[in-house]
């Protein structure tokens, strides 16, 4: 009985281990390309949008 007991035990750490590497892994796929992208952007990128507000003549009748 104790043998099964301590096999019990090993697979519970190891169940344990593998769930903590997991979310680690989990995490870092999930956050890495957020702190990667946002160190490479260019902080100077200029806003080259036209103006949404056109001119529109009225004509007089």
């Amino acid at each position: 009985m104790n043998s099964n007991s301590q096999s019990a035990n090993t697979d519970t750490y190891s169940q344990r281990l593998a769930d903590i590497v997991g979310t680690a892994i989990a995490l870092l796929t999930l956050t890495l390309p957020v702190f990667v992208i946002a160190h490479y952007s260019s902080t100077n990128v200029q806003n080259n949008q036209q103006p949404l507000i056109h001119n529109i003549k009225a004509s007089k009748d």
